[in-house]
């Protein structure tokens, strides 16, 4: 039985990593202010109408608790740096949405000095337009997070916000009207469907299904907009970040899989197709430039790192050419990877 097993992991790895990897990476991408270096940066997302990137860091640091420095940036796709603004508002800016009408939706992650545990819309000049939670209070209730992770805006309005980030923080979603006002939560501390262990990405295709990054649990969970269970999808790897672009293709970002925690997973960047009838079938995969550990404890030796879980992107975002761009927190840097086949 136990050969038999490890026979079926082998030929299911075999099959993702014999996949083509169509893209060259460019580090040295984005042009920040002269001085400034790049933090750990997971937020970062598309507007659909210009074609401009939006990426929060954290303050050329691994947060920007006690920093004033604005962490929001607005880049062309050739790299000009046109906007940077929201210093002294966040202490971990984490997960990004730009919404339908060009607003930036931005969650903090934690909490220090009575700010955090936040989710932020934002205008394209940094003007506040709406706030959910309390600043600086850990909570499970309806006007309350607990390290939430991410946020997504439906085509009608809606909000649902990705609430916890591992350990004892919440595991669950919650959707919100476009005003504000609590809707529903689904999900819990948990391994069986329509529960959460690090719900860290939110993305939504071309049906209108939510697609949850269940990080910790090596998969992503799909619902319907009401919290229904549909499936799970587990050929992705440890889902950091997901990005459905408008042709419905998939990428997730594996930042975090190891031998360990979930072998016979490389990290890395996995394309595939939503509506291909075959069940997402992953088919490109650009690796990370770092070997996959065999668990937490690595690159000791690699002072470059400032988490020693994380390695490639976290956050993704895509164009309308098919380039992705990569936030990376372990790294601290922006990647974008150019498609070599058009």
């Amino acid at each position: 039985m136990k050969t038999t097993t490890l026979c079926l992991i082998l030929a299911s790895a075999s099959q993702i990593y014999s996949q083509p990897n169509p893209y060259r990476p460019l580090d040295q991408w984005a042009r920040i202010p002269q001085g400034r270096k790049w933090g750990s940066a997971s937020a970062i997302d598309i507007d659909r109408k210009t074609g401009n990137i939006w990426v929060a860091d954290r303050c050329g640091a691994a947060t920007c608790g006690g920093s004033t420095l604005d962490p929001i940036f607005e880049f062309d796709p050739s790299g000009k740096l046109l906007k940077n603004f929201g210093g002294g508002m966040f202490v971990t800016p984490h997960g990004m949405c730009v919404d339908k009408d060009g607003n930036i939706w931005l969650v903090d992650q934690a909490i220090k000095d009575g700010k955090g545990f936040q989710v932020f819309k934002l205008n394209q000049d940094g003007k506040v337009l709406l706030t959910l939670g309390k600043a600086g209070v850990a909570g499970s209730g309806n006007d309350t997070f607990n390290s939430p992770s991410d946020v997504i805006v439906a085509p009608n309005g809606d909000i649902f916000v990705a609430d916890g980030h591992g350990g004892d923080t919440n595991a669950r979603i919650i959707k919100f009207s476009s005003d504000g006002k609590f809707i529903k939560t689904w999900g819990k501390k948990g391994t069986r469907p329509g529960e959460f262990d690090t719900p860290h990405a939110l993305a939504m295709d071309y049906k209108g299904r939510l697609f949850a990054g269940d990080r910790s649990n090596n998969r992503i969970q799909i619902f319907d907009q009401d919290g229904n269970y549909i499936e799970e999808w587990k050929q992705y790897g440890a889902p950091s970040g997901i990005f459905i672009d408008a042709k419905d293709i998939i990428y997730v970002a594996d930042s975090q899989s190891n031998a360990k925690n979930n072998p016979g997973f490389k990290r890395g960047i996995r394309l595939g197709k939503v509506k291909d009838g075959k069940n997402g079938k992953v088919t490109a995969f650009i690796p990370d430039t770092l070997p996959t550990p065999e668990s937490d404890d690595h690159y000791p030796n690699n002072p470059a790192f400032a988490m020693s879980t994380t390695s490639g992107a976290e956050g993704l975002a895509v164009d309308s050419k098919g380039n992705i761009y990569g936030a990376e927190v372990g790294a601290q840097k922006l990647a974008k990877y150019v498609a070599t086949k058009r």
